[in-house]
């Protein structure tokens, strides 16, 4: 099984990875990983992407797909994977296509976990961790005993810059305008399903299972 997973921030897709990875027994593969990982083994394409990174810019599209084609070509992976994050333009779907049909492989099904924003917004800017031991809450659905402290480290909780308001507006947007444009591409190519992504994690895997199947 060869999955995407697409959803907007906080729709849910790194919680749903995981009992799917457990129910196919296949990877969870993400961009960052990736990047992390062709770094660290200094790969031709990790030094490539390594100069873009350490110098603060983003790296190209063409070394990112150079990275996820030599990715996909470990064994690791031939029972299948989940991609997580990848990708996020029509430009990369296009050449990730281009990738796998070279390994000879294909996409089976691209699962959509749609959430509207107005229910993304108090899920992200919810959030708080531990800056110790950087366990997760939420002020909502998983608060600390004691206010705003973690139970553990008796530490004030942190709230991370990117989880406020204005920032997720702003990830949303442009999520809406880069991302979303591949529900149509996927859904030409007969690939694209779609399950509704509010409730609790098991629910939503259920769902995803259902339509899997």
């Amino acid at each position: 099984m060869r999955l995407i997973l697409l959803g907007a921030p906080g729709s849910g897709k790194g919680s749903q990875a995981g009992p799917l990875t457990s129910k196919f027994g296949i990877l969870q593969i993400s961009t960052g990983d990736m990047l992390r990982e062709a770094r660290a083994n200094g790969t031709e394409m990790g030094k490539l992407a390594a100069s873009f990174m350490d110098g603060g810019q983003l790296v190209p599209d063409e070394v990112v797909i150079g990275i996820v084609e030599e990715r996909l070509k470990n064994p690791d992976c031939a029972n299948g994977f989940i991609l997580d994050g990848f990708p996020r333009t029509l430009v990369q779907a296009a050449a990730l296509d281009e990738a796998l049909h070279r390994l000879g492989i294909a996409i089976d099904r691209v699962v959509e976990i749609r959430v509207d924003d107005e229910v993304i917004l108090p899920r992200i800017t919810g959030r708080r961790s531990c800056p110790q031991c950087k366990h997760p809450y939420h002020i909502q659905f998983g608060p600390p005993k004691k206010d705003l402290v973690c139970d553990t480290c008796n530490v004030e909780l942190v709230h991370r810059a990117d989880d406020t308001e204005a920032a997720v507006v702003k990830r949303l947007e442009a999520y809406h305008q880069m991302t979303a444009p591949l529900v149509e591409y996927y859904e030409k190519q007969g690939k694209l399903l779609v399950v509704d992504g509010v409730g609790k994690v098991p629910e939503v895997t259920k769902r995803i299972l259902e339509v899997l199947s």
